[in-house]
């Protein structure tokens, strides 16, 4: 049976979204990889972190973002 990957516990991180057996957030690698950093760089700056954990941690956002739900998109100048 597969273990999840992606987990959230009320108890861990206030909820959000982590990879299993971490404290790192799906939102810290978004940040990241939208900030510019590689995978590669990710890998290396946490020990505990898998390629296939970021690959899930973008699977579930973009399940995340297939829901029903209105995102406010500030405009910037």
């Amino acid at each position: 049976m597969n273990q999840p990957i992606i987990v959230s516990d009320p108890g861990i991180m206030m909820g959000k979204p982590v990879i299993a057996g971490t404290r790192i957030t799906v939102e810290l690698i978004l940040e990241k990889l939208g900030a510019g950093e590689t995978i590669e760089d990710l890998l290396a700056a946490h020990p505990r972190l898998t390629r296939e954990g970021i690959l899930a941690a973008l699977q579930f956002a973009a399940e995340a973002m297939r829901a029903d739900v209105v995102y406010p998109v500030r405009k910037t100048a």
